[in-house]
């Protein structure tokens, strides 16, 4: 099969202000991402192409997937990355001639599938290795730097790549391999924005935080409900107390929740007994963070991420779904909403305000997450109980106020305000978890 011509994307900066994701052009870029983590491996490029094509019609702009699921991955074509299962001998086939352009080995073959996303307008946020194969001692030291070297070397040129280092894993497991890895990539590559995707009900910043190869903070705030977690801090299903706590540390770094729990994955992963998530738990995950002040959003679907497909193998986490069906679930079609909703005012200006909620907050699913510009303001309800709201916190002597819904992006105008003052407001459903709505208060 003939290799794409390289596609060029603008390369992705942080924000003046260091909160948010621009291009080199410093115009806004929300990261709408979803969860391909098997992508490399698991998919035919003609199916490459259909996954990428269906991501990019629904709004979404950054692709998450591993480089090595595991060390001794074979693609769908029977290529091997690996020599003798060793990072730092990729296994390389050279072509004939300079004019050949025929695809002979797995990087090759990851190589097209970066140039046809960025074909799309797809940036590919890329795992080295995932975090287990380290723990495991798979990857020293040596290896470790040697591996991150090759990768900056051949991906340097490509301007739709971001670096997600680790991969489900504590930093403090095998920490000097993930800070090699991150300085090499940086070092090498000092082009592109790298993070850290760590494990779930943890964030980056609790060990890379200061470290000069890390650009923005990523948080996994994971699968698993309320009663579930049973980590330290009982966070719980609450990730916008991530947000809440990367927001406050200097140097300002964006930071954003980077695998929520899965549509359609059970709660806690291992068993089905507490019923599965689904697109009214993912809507919540990303209305809650970005509002809090997240530069972005990752989706993600149980039997896509994985790209199942039904045979005689059965799918990890219970997935009974094809992958080419579970694309059109719900919840991936929902986020570009909340894409669209952001971008719609100035974006750089926005900022959390929790000042915005009048009273005392909900707790858990009660609670209300506020955002505001200078003259607009956004306020999630997630389970459509009546709220009350300070006014004058944006600009304009009146304001106008209507209903967003984050189901399908419909509007229902409430009215003209004075803005000033405590103002009330009832949903146009009632009360229930999924019944979100989002409150719009502009100046006339």
């Amino acid at each position: 099969m003939i290799a794409h011509a390289q596609p060029t994307l603008p390369l992705l900066k942080l924000s003046a202000n260091h909160r948010y994701f621009a291009t080199g052009a410093n115009k806004p870029f929300f990261w709408l991402g979803d969860t391909g983590w098997l992508l490399f491996g698991k998919l035919t490029r003609e199916e490459a192409a259909i996954y990428l094509e269906d991501r990019k019609q629904k709004g979404f702009n950054v692709i998450q997937v591993m480089l090595l699921h595991e060390l001794g991955v074979v693609n769908v074509y029977g290529d091997s990355a690996l020599i003798n299962r060793n990072v730092a001998t990729p296994k390389i086939t050279v072509g004939k001639n300079a004019k050949d352009k025929q695809q002979y080995d797995y990087w090759d073959h990851v190589d097209y599938i970066i140039d046809l996303a960025a074909s799309k307008g797809l940036y590919m946020a890329l795992v080295p290795v995932w975090g287990g194969n380290v723990k495991s001692g798979g990857v020293n030291l040596a290896q470790s730097k040697i591996y991150a070297k090759f990768l900056a070397g051949r991906y340097k040129s490509k301007t739709n790549i971001i670096w997600l280092n680790g991969g489900d894993i504590k930093g403090s497991d095998s920490l000097q391999v993930w800070n090699t890895i991150g300085a090499t990539l940086h070092e090498n590559d000092p082009r592109h924005l790298i993070t850290f995707h760590p494990r779930g009900r943890s964030t980056s910043s609790e060990w890379f935080h200061n470290e000069k190869w890390l650009d923005f903070n990523m948080f996994q705030s994971g699968h698993k409900d309320y009663a579930q977690d049973t980590t330290e801090l009982r966070i719980g299903e609450d990730n916008w107390k991530f947000v809440n706590g990367d927001y406050t540390l200097t140097p300002v770094k964006p930071t954003m929740d980077g695998e929520p729990s899965y549509e359609k994955i059970p709660h806690g992963l291992h068993d089905t007994l507490n019923g599965f998530w689904t697109d009214t738990d993912v809507r919540r995950y990303a209305y809650w963070s970005v509002f809090a002040g997240g530069a972005g959003f990752t989706y993600g679907h149980n039997a896509v991420m994985q790209f199942y497909k039904p045979g005689k193998k059965k799918g990890d986490f219970f997935a009974t779904q094809s992958w080419r069906n579970a694309i059109n679930d719900p919840g991936a079609s929902q986020m570009q909403y909340l894409k669209k909703l952001i971008l719609s005012k100035p974006y750089f200006e926005r900022v959390p305000d929790q000042s915005l909620v009048a009273g005392k907050n909900g707790e858990r699913h009660d609670y209300i997450l506020a955002t505001r510009g200078k003259d607009y303001a956004f306020i999630y309800v997630f389970n459509g109980r009546p709220f009350e709201v300070n006014m004058g916190k944006i600009g304009g002597t009146k304001v106008r106020s209507s209903w967003y819904n984050p189901r399908d992006e419909k509007k229902i105008i409430i009215g003209i305000f004075r803005n000033k003052g405590v103002a009330a407001f009832k949903p146009p459903t009632s009360k229930g978890d999924g019944n979100d709505w989002v409150l719009i208060v502009e100046k006339v």
